[in-house]
């Protein structure tokens, strides 16, 4: 049960992107079209888990073993650029057109701030292995949703009369706070369900 609540908690009541407000730069660059939100949301999935459990067993037995703790930041930045040199070379190979639509913003998972504000918690709320890596991809499905109800969302737009002054990044940036807004109406969700099943 514990991990049902982490699951729920971190898609829903945490979103990454609408509550903790981190990867806003994919969310707001790739959610014009739901396919190439869902491919990032994807690439996003399988980075963060992959990096979670990386970057976890470097902290145990390299920064913790060798009392190297300051070196998290720089060590986790490197883990994160190598394993999206591999998706990068996998999508490349696998889907040239997912690969071409995601264009520069799948080198930007590099720096994506989600990818490495995640592995970072993980270490600082100090769960064990599973425990990280339910939270990591709990959240990358969080931030997959997010970016696909957005991009639904900003294609209905696109068919609809916006004045002038509101239309491209304004009314994206008004679409986002309303839909953060509404994920806050899951907010004490975490809470009851933790009461109901004894947590």
């Amino acid at each position: 049960m514990e991990y049902l609540l982490i699951f729920i908690t971190a898609i829903f009541v945490n979103n990454v992107v609408l509550s903790q407000f981190l990867g806003i730069c994919p969310f707001l660059g790739v959610s014009k079209k739901v396919e190439t939100a869902m491919g990032m949301g994807a690439a996003v999935a399988f980075v963060l888990t992959l990096a979670t459990i990386v970057t976890y067993m470097i902290q145990k037995f390299v920064l913790d073993a060798f009392n190297l703790g300051y070196l998290q930041t720089i060590a986790f930045i490197l883990v994160i650029a190598a394993l999206v040199q591999m998706v990068e070379i996998i999508l490349k190979k696998v889907s040239p057109a997912l690969y071409q639509a995601l264009g520069v913003f799948l080198p930007l998972i590099t720096t994506n701030c989600c990818i490495l504000g995640v592995t970072i918690l993980v270490i600082q709320k100090q769960f064990d292995l599973l425990t990280g890596v339910v939270y990591a991809f709990s959240t990358a499905l969080g931030f997959a949703l997010a970016l696909i109800v957005f991009a639904g969302i900003r294609e209905q737009l696109g068919l609809v009369n916006i004045p002038k002054g509101m239309k491209g990044m304004p009314i994206a940036l008004v679409t986002a706070g309303l839909l953060a807004m509404a994920f806050m109406g899951f907010s004490g969700v975490d809470k009851g369900l933790a009461v109901l099943f004894g947590l």
